[in-house]
């Protein structure tokens, strides 16, 4: 198979062929459901994502870890799979998702709750819908 013909095997064909990166992840960006706000960002494994497409619940490969977790097996603060896409080259997911509670591991609704702003000098973060809805103390307790 040619190059050009693989892109487009890959690019308008109707094979789910993730491009996973050189660690073996796929970005996964999470939204809601209902309202379109951005939830958070992660990646996927092969293993995270064969979960995910087959529980309906948001299974995630954790960098930091470097282990498989399922959204709320902690917290309690899960995700249903309402919709999964896949990008043009399938290097990057997207997962529409009806979130209970909080995505953010901070507490909060959503990982996006700092906007930058330009300022003189350097640019800084201030804080929009940053209301906790849960403690991170008590949830993830060592």
């Amino acid at each position: 198979m040619s190059p050009s013909s693989e892109i487009n095997d890959i690019e308008e064909g109707l094979e789910l062929k993730p491009g996973f990166d050189a660690a073996g992840l796929v970005t996964c960006v999470a939204t809601d459901a209902a309202t379109g706000e951005v939830l958070m960002v992660a990646h996927m494994n092969d293993e995270a994502l064969r979960r995910t497409i087959a529980s309906g619940e948001a299974w995630y490969f954790s960098r930091s870890r470097n282990a498989l977790w399922r959204k709320g097996e902690t917290s309690g603060q899960t995700q249903r799979v309402v919709e999964m896409r896949m990008d043009c080259d399938q290097d990057a997911v997207w997962i529409r998702v009806e979130q209970k509670g909080a995505a953010c591991h901070t507490g909060r609704r959503s990982c996006f709750y700092r906007k930058v702003e330009a300022g003189e000098g350097a640019a800084r973060l201030s804080f929009v819908d940053a209301e906790r809805l849960f403690d991170p103390k008590d949830v993830y307790r060592k």
